[in-house]
């Protein structure tokens, strides 16, 4: 008999992944559903509205904006950032699956398959801002390189807005790849809270603000 996976075993299955593939295996198996377990409301899933916003109180305008929103997923962020009037925007991920699910949103420019722990092959100094939601968790994305690519990909004078689970800024030292990148100065950080990202839930995580210089 087939195990019914349910969307807490998923979720407890994705922060222990060990590995790029096994993160790939398990969102391919999970995108069907995602959208319906993880995006519904009644999961109060709010960080992707709460990132838009902030993209929104950061900038002069979205809409004249061009946006990459890495680890897409399926395309919540997206929505979000078209929502708050974005409509140049470009998503990456590393699940086929997911990204099949983020193109029909219509939503999206272009969408890319690429692995956030390797150097992503795009060109740098492309977009206005980049946003990374949900991708900075356990068994997923680390600092370092994924928070240099970013900027990399950034405009001077561009923003990195990102999540970090906030159990996960800690361990995994998110607060010293963000002190060096200062120190070289390659970016000031504008601002730096903690937000729900589960309501509810009691899921927090860190929401940083990087402008290139």
């Amino acid at each position: 008999m087939t195990e019914v996976q349910t969307p807490q075993m998923y979720l407890a299955q994705a922060r222990a992944c060990g590995s790029v593939q096994d993160c790939m295996s398990l969102y391919d198996k999970w995108a069907a559903t995602y959208n319906d377990e993880v995006g519904d409301k009644a999961q109060e899933y709010v960080a992707p509205e709460i990132v838009a916003q902030v993209a929104l109180r950061s900038s002069q305008d979205l809409a004249h904006y061009s946006i990459l929103d890495a680890g897409c997923g399926t395309g919540l962020v997206g929505q979000a950032l078209a929502q708050a009037g974005a409509k140049a925007i470009d998503g990456l991920d590393l699940s086929p699956a997911m990204l099949k699910i983020a193109r029909e949103t219509g939503v999206y420019r272009n969408l890319f398959q690429a692995d956030l722990t390797q150097r992503v092959q795009q060109p740098e100094g492309v977009y206005d801002l980049v946003t990374c939601v949900g991708t900075f968790t356990n068994g997923h994305v680390g600092p370092d390189p994924a928070l240099r690519e970013f900027v990399r990909l950034a405009k001077k004078g561009g923003n990195v807005i990102a999540t970090v689970l906030q159990e996960f800024w800690e361990t995994a030292r998110f607060d010293a790849e963000v002190k060096k990148l200062v120190a070289e100065k390659v970016v000031e950080i504008v601002a730096q809270d903690v937000i729900d990202y589960v309501k509810g839930h009691g899921d927090k995580a860190v929401v940083v603000i990087l402008r290139k210089l």
